[in-house]
Parts: structure tokens; sequence; C-alpha cells
């Protein structure tokens, strides 16, 4: 009982903030996000994660130039965070987001079905969107809230902008995800988390662990891994950039030909993350567990 009155609270504060950022300028809540995390997220424990990854990336960067970085990466996490409710608004305004490589879309929509990998990079959510807009068919994945209320209510947001096709992380996700490409429909991944049990591959010059389920897919099923990411242009505006797609040679030793897979996806983050360096999502632990124990 004391669970579910704490979910509940949880559940109305998300709604109550839902409901205000609904009411104003997207731009304005947009610019109150970042402020608030810039202003408040300095003073939590996630700031010192943030600061030794930018370590671990830039470790010849100056005080000053990680100053600013961090700063610049709280305010990029309490712009999507704030943005969110308020994704349905940003997708219906065309002036709001650009696509670049549309054509690209427009061809697995109309073609052969295609594993789609990004990372968090900016307001994220909104590939998603541009996915499904494109006409390709193509199942989500996503990590369920730990408050299925909260859950709820998110899931019900990405359904105002188009995104209906969910398969949770985990063994029933990867499930669920076989069977829509035994349909012929894609599949949509991230993959630039830590993934427990997973390949142990180079990023930014140390090893991590990485889920091998994109370059499995895409191994398995004969169809390419399709890139794609979003930059942030000026406040709630946005580019997304559909990459160049590749394709994995099988050779015939599966084990070796999903490391290749997993190396090139670690190559694409690496790309994309030094290219805009503030807009990826600093906060969580990308390394082992020892890696930011030494650190401390």
């Amino acid at each position: 009982m004391r669970q579910n009155i704490q979910w509940r609270f949880e559940e109305w504060a998300y709604g109550s903030a839902q409901f205000l950022a609904r009411r104003f300028p997207i731009d304005a809540v947009s610019d109150f996000g970042g402020w608030l995390f810039r202003t408040l997220g300095p003073l939590t424990s996630r700031h010192r994660t943030a600061l030794i990854n930018l370590r671990i990336v830039f470790p010849d960067a100056t005080p000053a130039e990680m100053a600013r970085m961090l700063g610049d990466q709280w305010e990029e996490t309490g712009r999507w965070i704030a943005e969110f409710p308020t994704l349905d608004r940003i997708i219906a305004d065309p002036s709001r987001v650009e696509v670049v490589g549309a054509e690209r879309l427009t061809a697995i929509a109309a073609g052969k079905p295609v594993v789609f990998i990004s990372g968090h990079f900016s307001s994220f959510e909104i590939m998603s969107a541009v996915i499904v807009h494109s006409g390709a068919i193509c199942q989500i994945t996503y990590r369920a809230m730990n408050n299925p209320y909260v859950d709820e209510r998110l899931r019900e947001s990405r359904w105002r902008y188009g995104v209906r096709l969910f398969a949770p992380k985990g063994l029933t996700g990867a499930r669920a995800l076989l069977r829509a490409l035994g349909r012929g429909e894609s599949v949509a991944l991230m993959n630039d988390q830590k993934f427990n049990g997973g390949v142990a591959a180079p990023l930014f010059g140390l090893m991590a662990h990485t889920a091998p389920g994109p370059s499995s897919f895409a191994l398995r099923f004969g169809i390419p891994i399709q890139p794609m990411s979003v930059q942030r242009i000026h406040k709630a505006r946005f580019r997304v950039v559909v990459h160049d797609a590749f394709s994995l040679e099988d050779t015939g030793d599966s084990e070796a030909d999903i490391e290749t897979g997993v190396r090139r996806i670690n190559a694409f983050i690496e790309e994309r993350v030094l290219a805009r360096p503030t807009e990826w999502f600093w906060v969580h632990k990308r390394w082992p567990n020892e890696t930011y124990k030494r650190a401390a």
C-alpha cells in the first residue's frame, strides 16, 4: 500500500508538470527546463558521474572547458525532459524538425526492413516519431518505468506523436523484436548504454559492455543497420539525420561477426559524441563500475 501511494503521488506530480508544460509556449518550456537543470543538476550525485564520463572522453580538457561542458550537458538534459510532454506539438510543427536523408526513410518504408540504431542524443524521442511518420512500420524499444502509472502516461504521450508499436527491453522484448523482423517490420534500438553481459568493445579507448542485439538481428535476417541521430539547432528546433546504412558480413563465425557490428556501432556513437559533445546523455554510467570506483 505504501508503494502504491508513492507511485500515485509520483503520477500526480508528473501529470501536474505535464499539464503546465502544455499550457506554455514550447520554447519557454524548453528554456525553463534548461535553466532548472543547469541550476540544480550540479547538486546531484549524477554530476560526478557526468564529470568522470567527460574526463574519460576529453582527458585534456581544461577546467574552464570542463565546467562549460558540464553546464551545457545539464541544460541539454533539462530541455529534453521539459520538452517531452510537448513532443506531439513539436512534431506537428514542420518548422521545428528538419530531416536530412528523408529519402532513405522513404525507401525503407517501401522496401526491406532495417535495424535502426542510435544513442541518447539531444531530444532523442524525436527520432522515433520521424521514423513512424515516414511510413516505416517499426517496433520501438523502450525501458519501462518502475512506476506503472507514470509508465502508462509516458506511453500515452508517445501515442500522441504517433509511436504505437513498443517492445520493452529484456527477453520478452527481444522475442517481440524477432517476431516483428520475421513479419518484415523494422526495429529501433538505442545502443549506447551499458549492457551487463554484453560484448566488450572499445568506446573512447576503454572497454564497454554493449548490447549485441542490433548486430545479431542484422546478421540473422540479412538486413542493414541504419544509424540515426538528432541535433538541437536552437531551443526546441531540431535536425534529424538519417546516416548512411551499413551491412555486416556473415563469415560463419557469428561471435566474431557480432563483435564487428558492435565495434562499428560504438565507432558511430564516438563520432556523434565528438561532433556535438554536450548533446549526449552524460549522466549514465557507460563503463564498468570499476572505472568509476578508480576515478572516485
